[in-house]
Protein backbone atom coordinates (compact mmCIF):
# COMPACT_ATOMS: atom_id res chain seq x y z
CA UNK A 1 0.00 0.00 0.00
CA UNK A 2 2.85 2.04 0.34
CA UNK A 3 3.87 2.34 -3.15
CA UNK A 4 -0.14 3.14 -3.81
CA UNK A 5 0.27 6.31 -1.33
CA UNK A 6 3.87 7.59 -2.97
CA UNK A 7 1.35 7.16 -6.46
CA UNK A 8 -1.02 9.11 -5.08
CA UNK A 9 1.14 12.32 -3.93
CA UNK A 10 2.24 12.69 -7.15
CA UNK A 11 -0.98 12.51 -8.96
CA UNK A 12 -2.43 14.42 -6.34
CA UNK A 13 0.08 17.27 -7.30
CA UNK A 14 -0.17 16.85 -10.75
CA UNK A 15 -4.19 16.74 -10.59
CA UNK A 16 -4.38 20.21 -8.34
CA UNK A 17 -1.25 21.86 -10.10
CA UNK A 18 -0.17 22.13 -6.64
CA UNK A 19 3.35 24.36 -7.08
CA UNK A 20 6.24 23.96 -4.63
CA UNK A 21 5.15 21.03 -3.23
CA UNK A 22 6.62 17.97 -2.85
CA UNK A 23 5.60 14.38 -2.59
CA UNK A 24 7.46 13.98 0.45
CA UNK A 25 5.40 17.35 1.94
CA UNK A 26 2.09 15.10 1.99
CA UNK A 27 1.66 14.08 5.69
CA UNK A 28 -0.59 11.07 4.44
CA UNK A 29 -2.27 10.94 7.72
CA UNK A 30 -2.87 14.53 7.90
CA UNK A 31 -6.50 15.60 6.61
CA UNK A 32 -6.87 16.35 2.63
CA UNK A 33 -9.47 18.51 3.02
CA UNK A 34 -8.88 21.94 5.02
CA UNK A 35 -5.23 20.73 5.64
CA UNK A 36 -1.64 21.79 5.06
CA UNK A 37 -2.63 21.42 1.18
CA UNK A 38 -5.59 24.02 1.12
CA UNK A 39 -7.27 21.71 -0.29
CA UNK A 40 -11.61 22.61 -0.95
CA UNK A 41 -14.74 20.57 -2.42
CA UNK A 42 -13.74 21.80 -6.00
CA UNK A 43 -9.76 20.46 -5.97
CA UNK A 44 -11.95 16.76 -4.70
CA UNK A 45 -14.50 16.53 -7.48
CA UNK A 46 -11.42 16.87 -9.32
CA UNK A 47 -9.57 13.93 -7.61
CA UNK A 48 -12.74 11.81 -7.67
CA UNK A 49 -12.75 12.39 -11.49
CA UNK A 50 -8.67 11.39 -11.53
CA UNK A 51 -9.35 8.23 -9.37
CA UNK A 52 -12.28 6.68 -11.36
CA UNK A 53 -10.45 7.12 -14.44
CA UNK A 54 -6.80 6.03 -13.06
CA UNK A 55 -8.62 3.67 -10.87
CA UNK A 56 -11.67 2.52 -11.89
CA UNK A 57 -12.87 3.10 -8.16
CA UNK A 58 -16.19 5.34 -7.95
CA UNK A 59 -17.18 7.94 -4.51
CA UNK A 60 -20.51 7.71 -5.40
CA UNK A 61 -22.06 9.78 -2.40
CA UNK A 62 -20.90 12.42 0.14
CA UNK A 63 -20.89 9.92 3.30
CA UNK A 64 -18.50 7.65 1.22
CA UNK A 65 -16.76 10.70 0.27
CA UNK A 66 -16.28 12.25 3.39
CA UNK A 67 -14.23 9.06 5.11
CA UNK A 68 -12.22 8.43 2.00
CA UNK A 69 -11.23 12.19 1.74
CA UNK A 70 -10.22 11.90 5.45
CA UNK A 71 -6.86 11.61 4.76
CA UNK A 72 -4.00 10.02 2.26
CA UNK A 73 -3.70 6.75 3.92
CA UNK A 74 -7.62 6.45 4.04
CA UNK A 75 -7.91 7.30 0.32
CA UNK A 76 -5.21 4.72 -0.62
CA UNK A 77 -7.13 2.17 1.58
CA UNK A 78 -10.56 2.83 -0.26
CA UNK A 79 -8.78 2.49 -3.55
CA UNK A 80 -6.85 -1.10 -2.52
CA UNK A 81 -10.48 -1.94 -1.39
CA UNK A 82 -12.35 -1.42 -4.20
CA UNK A 83 -10.41 -1.36 -7.44
CA UNK A 84 -11.13 -4.26 -9.82
CA UNK A 85 -8.40 -6.06 -9.61
CA UNK A 86 -8.86 -6.38 -5.91
CA UNK A 87 -12.22 -8.07 -6.43
CA UNK A 88 -10.48 -10.35 -8.67
CA UNK A 89 -7.79 -12.02 -5.88
CA UNK A 90 -10.83 -12.29 -3.49
CA UNK A 91 -12.80 -14.80 -5.65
Amino acid sequence: MQELIEELKTKIIDTLYLEDIEPGDIDEKAPLVGGDLGIDSIDILELVMMIEQDYSVSIDNKEVGEKVFSSLEALAEYICENRPQAAARQN
